[in-house]
């Protein structure tokens, strides 16, 4: 009996690998399948920069370079059209032709996705969306925004929420991921500091990020949903070029960061610290930062009222409620019952002009006290700061530091008050738009305060028209897109900008 046995659990086993086996081989026949285009021409013409919302949140395009444009060409997959299968494979290859911007040529994305039943893989460079904010009219996350070029990337996740309360019950879900990824803009940063023989850049940074929600309600029982978590990044690694003073003089040192595998597991913790910081003084290793974000949803039959709340920490100091949570950002989104005027309008306000207070200092002998204040948002004393290519990777209303012109990559305002109104709708089957206007005042950063507050009033009017057909001619899958913008005031500069897409979308194979 027992080599039958045997043989049963051999056949059995071989079975579910079997099993397993074509199921990954129908995925592998089913990704020739679904596989779309879409094929973009953006023209931006402007008098002085381009201004704030013609580019912003637009994941690195267009440029922030005053007249500029590209030819950009996608062929991807979703992995989602095969949501009925347990294996699923997506992929994606995003090429762009720009001009008079920071380079000729971006490879934007480059991915494929490799999905199990509810978790993915992706090796690549891919565009997240935000969390638990409106992709459309939100300023961008605070932590992990839509803002700047994509990085290619080592990334695990479960993009859909888990039910974890029972098959027949939905109270609770959860969902997250985590990431190992690379920074691309370390020739950039050393060209774009040239000028400066004392300049501070970073080259072949590394990127950890991590995030974990959780949703509470069932709106088919009961229209209150709650969602919150929290998001957290890590650069490290790499070879800092940092100014340091030796015997009162004054040179450009290269700072070799350690990127073992207990430096991957430091940055998962955010533990460690930075050889700079001397033995007594280590805080977190690389530039760490995060969000603990907050959504609470009323979902009615055919509207719905939300509020958010997203605060941002530097390292650890406000990461926990040591010294207040006197920053962040409030928000509200109203999605309006069907009608032909305003569908969607969100609302922002973000304060960042606490950041722990202005003073910090070390525990020394002589004074024993710990003050970890002054987080200086967004810049870091080995990394230029929270940016890729230029572009902060999280809220643009964290002046990137492209608008400045300067040969520096610091961000030199990140202590504002900022308001900031946007409305969607659709008055016509084939023409869509959004408006936004924000307004921000601004005290520039603790160490180099501004003399006076500078302000910045930013519109935009974007108006898309996707028309079906032209008299005979049919026209779907084209889509011409008119965007005017201007900034005005002190901060980024009076800017006035006009913008034009083009673009073809459609189905490769089906």
């Amino acid at each position: 009996m027992r080599p039958f046995k045997i043989t049963v659990a051999a056949l059995a086993m071989c079975g579910v690998n079997c099993s397993n086996a074509c199921w990954a081989q129908n995925a592998l026949e089913r990704s020739a399948h679904q596989m779309h285009y879409d094929i973009e021409m953006n023209a931006t013409f402007s008098h002085g920069d381009s201004p704030l919302w013609l580019a912003s949140n637009r994941y690195g395009l267009p440029s922030v370079n005053g007249n500029n444009g590209y030819l950009r060409t996608t062929i991807k997959r979703d992995a989602s059209v095969d949501s009925l299968h347990k294996w699923r494979i997506g992929y994606g290859t995003d090429v762009a032709i720009a001009y008079n911007d920071e380079s000729t040529f971006h490879i934007q994305q480059l991915f494929a996705d490799f999905d199990y039943k509810l978790m993915r893989l992706t090796i690549g460079a891919k565009q997240h969306s935000l969390n638990l904010k409106n992709q459309q009219l939100s300023s961008g996350g605070q932590t992990l925004g839509i803002n700047s070029r994509p990085m290619p990337e080592v990334r695990l996740e479960m993009p859909e929420y888990w039910n974890i309360t029972g098959k027949h019950h939905h109270w609770a879900a959860i969902r997250g991921h985590i990431s190992y990824g690379l920074t691309t803009d370390g020739g950039f940063q050393a060209d774009y500091t040239r000028n400066d023989p004392l300049a501070h850049y970073a080259k072949k940074a590394i990127l950890h990020t991590k995030s974990g929600f959780l949703r509470l309600g069932n709106a088919q029982k009961f229209p209150l949903l709650f969602e919150g978590g929290l998001e957290m990044a890590t650069m490290f690694g790499g070879v800092s070029y940092k100014s340091l003073t030796w015997d009162g003089n004054e040179s450009n040192s290269p700072v070799h960061l350690s990127h073992g595998f207990k430096d991957f597991a430091k940055a998962l913790f955010a533990l460690g610290s930075d050889p700079t910081d001397g033995e007594q003084y280590g805080n977190a290793a690389g530039n760490t930062l995060g969000s603990w974000l907050a959504r609470l949803t009323w979902q009615a039959s055919n509207w719905s009222v939300s509020c958010y709340y997203d605060h941002f920490f530097e390292d650890h100091s406000q990461m926990f409620l040591q010294y207040g949570w006197l920053d962040g950002m409030v928000g509200f989104e109203i999605k309006l019952p069907q009608n032909r005027f305003v569908s969607d309008v969100v609302y922002e306000y973000l304060k960042t002009t606490y950041q722990s207070g202005p003073l910090y200092h070390d525990h020394t002998e002589a004074i024993p006290d710990q003050i970890s204040a002054g987080d200086n948002y967004y810049n870091h004393n080995l990394y230029c700061g929270w940016q890729h290519w230029g572009q902060a990777i999280g809220n643009p209303l964290f002046s990137s530091p492209l608008y400045n012109h300067t040969a520096d990559l610091t961000f030199t305002s990140n202590r504002f008050k900022s308001h900031h109104l946007a409305i969607a709708g659709q008055p016509l089957p084939f023409i869509s738009y959004r408006m936004f206007y924000s307004h921000q005042r601004s005290l520039g950063t603790y160490n180099t305060p501004f003399y006076r507050a500078h302000t910045s009033h930013d519109l935009l009017l974007d108006v898309t028209w996707s028309p079906e057909r032209l008299g005979k001619l049919r026209t779907s899958g084209w889509h011409v897109g008119a965007a005017f913008a201007f900034d005005r005031g002190s901060l980024i500069g009076n800017n006035t900008g006009f913008q034009l897409t083009i673009s073809r979308t459609g189905l490769l194979t089906k």
